[in-house]
């Protein structure tokens, strides 16, 4: 079975190298993006990167169609079948298209989030297969949402 790992860079990328050694059997590839902390993984693993995604630049729409357009290219190349994310921003595309594709998305709510929902948890929700929170506290705002713990 192929495996996507997607997250941005930062510590959403933290968490999902967190989640590699459970898919170290299978062929799996990292998406991210590119920055200082992911361009070291280039020498450990099998990664494709995207345009770093910040809501508050001024260059967001091109980054997005950007990363739209590679994550056709990945997906296309590669045909995950499930696709792990962690979020933020730079993969909400990619998992919109990889359920386009046929892929099942498995989405792990950050940590970081104990009481409130992120933006991307808050649009994966609807579209996730299975959805992970980190913190009992979030089933109030993720009723359908899978409680085991942190990662």
């Amino acid at each position: 079975m192929k495996i996507c790992l997607a997250s941005s860079t930062g510590g959403h990328l933290g968490e999902l190298k967190k989640i590699i050694p459970a898919v170290n059997e299978h062929n799996y590839f990292i998406i991210t993006e590119q920055s200082e902390m992911s361009r070291t993984l280039k020498d450990q693993e099998r990664v494709y990167f995207l345009a770093q995604q910040e809501r508050k630049n001024l260059l967001l729409i091109i980054h997005l169609l950007l990363n739209l357009l590679l994550s056709v290219y990945i997906l296309m190349k590669e045909r995950p079948k499930v696709i792990i994310t962690t979020g933020a921003g730079a993969v909400l595309g990619l998992c919109l298209l990889g359920k386009i594709f046929g892929s099942k998305i498995v989405y792990i709510e950050s940590f970081a989030k104990v009481y409130t929902a992120s933006v991307t948890g808050r649009l994966i929700y609807h579209i996730a297969d299975q959805f992970y929170i980190q913190w009992e506290q979030l089933r109030e705002v993720y009723p359908d949402g899978t409680y085991r713990g942190s990662l």
